[in-house]
């Protein structure tokens, strides 16, 4: 894959909306980001280094890395947390589009 847009589309329908969602929900707390594909997944830049990584699987989304978490916003992630840096959003409940938002904040503020 070259571009977000072809990988989004490599999915199910069911799955590309919610990739595309989290794709928009992360431009829009970080408006003038760009984009690209890192480790064969899309990877959101900001001047030119990377910011966040996110990604689709059968049952959930994932973001990568954690970024630095104040006590509140740990708490909220804690649900999410799949190993050492990743969080999956299972795909059989609501994604937590404004968590993604605050997530995409501390990444800024890292």
């Amino acid at each position: 894959m070259e571009t977000v847009d072809e990988y989004i589309q490599s999915f199910p329908a069911e799955v590309g909306e919610v990739l595309e969602k989290v794709r928009r929900t992360i431009h829009a707390a970080v408006p003038g980001a760009g984009e690209k594909i890192s480790y064969q997944i899309p990877t959101i830049v900001l001047d030119d280094r990377p910011l966040v990584h996110f990604s689709g699987w059968k049952a959930h989304v994932a973001l990568y890395p954690i970024p630095p978490l104040d006590d509140d916003l740990a708490a909220a992630v804690e649900p999410y947390r799949s190993g050492k840096g990743t969080l999956k959003f299972p795909l059989n409940k609501p994604i937590p589009y404004d968590l993604i938002t605050r997530l995409t904040h501390a990444y800024v503020n890292r």
